[in-house]
């Protein structure tokens, strides 16, 4: 896969796959606003998915899990402005103003398609990616504009953007019942949940009775099963939204666990 980056600086860049696919699972730190140029992003969550496309603009708000899959579509790459509004900044944003925002449970991805305003101020950017030495100051004024837009178009966006609690101590049992799918590491799940890796652990082999990785496996091969039988899906589509890696593996390790592989469980169903 070729993968080409162009910095305006850390938290703005011009993001370009070349190859015909890419996929990953991703816990987002920081919110994130995107502007698509070309291609197609399919995003898995939990509860949603979200296909993206050329002209789509979308803002992913922080701590949030997520499958991205990468498409590039008609010959294009798949191209995207990226612009992260951190924490940081967010907060020295808000500083002066007294804005109390409510709390918004797993808020959901937000879509402002073709809004003329974040497209002007984000479409703006794409000259300042070949330049060099391009002053901090510029790029900290385009951040400003695009919070400063988002307010206007979306009077509830402060209850996400002036959110600046850290993940409390949740209930383990309902979080991984409703998050298994996403292939992170043991730590993250830990941290979402309010836990250290230790206690996440422990806490996990009391509620579930088994380690994080084999009911993690367990529960992916079963999800996959069901999206075989009850959603007719693809192999490569099973496997990567049920939090396999590659294809080869899922396939070996669905057959050591149901018998069959799910290009044999395909047949069975056509031939029914």
């Amino acid at each position: 896969m070729e993968y080409k980056a162009k910095y305006i600086t850390g938290d703005i860049k011009l993001s370009c796959y070349e190859d015909k696919f890419f996929k990953s699972d991703i816990l987002f730190d920081q919110h994130i606003l995107v502007w698509f140029i070309s291609g197609e992003t399919r995003i898995v969550q939990a509860d949603a998915t979200y296909l993206f496309k050329k002209g789509d603009i979308f803002l992913i708000p922080r701590n949030q899990l997520a499958t991205i899959l990468n498409y590039p579509t008609d010959s294009q790459p798949h191209k995207t402005v990226v612009m992260h509004l951190t924490t940081e900044r967010l907060r020295a944003y808000y500083a002066k103003m007294n804005v109390k925002p409510e709390v918004v449970v797993s808020p959901r991805i937000l879509c402002y398609n073709n809004h003329p305003l974040l497209e002007s101020c984000l479409s703006s950017l794409v000259p300042y990616f070949d330049m060099k030495d391009l002053p901090e100051d510029i790029a900290a004024l385009k951040i400003t504009e695009a919070i400063t837009i988002l307010r206007t178009i979306d009077k509830k966006i402060d209850n996400v953007l002036a959110n600046f609690e850290e993940p409390g101590k949740i209930d383990l049992a309902s979080y991984m019942e409703k998050n298994f799918m996403f292939n992170l590491p043991l730590e993250r799940f830990g941290y979402l949940t309010g836990r250290s890796l230790t206690t996440f652990k422990r806490d996990f082999k009391r509620i579930f009775n088994a380690t994080p990785q084999r009911w993690l496996t367990l529960k992916r091969l079963e999800l996959a099963h069901y999206q075989f039988v009850e959603k007719n899906k693809k192999p490569i589509d099973v496997c990567y939204e049920s939090g396999f890696e590659n294809l080869s593996h899922f396939s070996y390790a669905f057959k050591k666990h149901f018998g069959y592989t799910p290009t044999e469980l395909l047949a069975q169903k056509e031939n029914k």
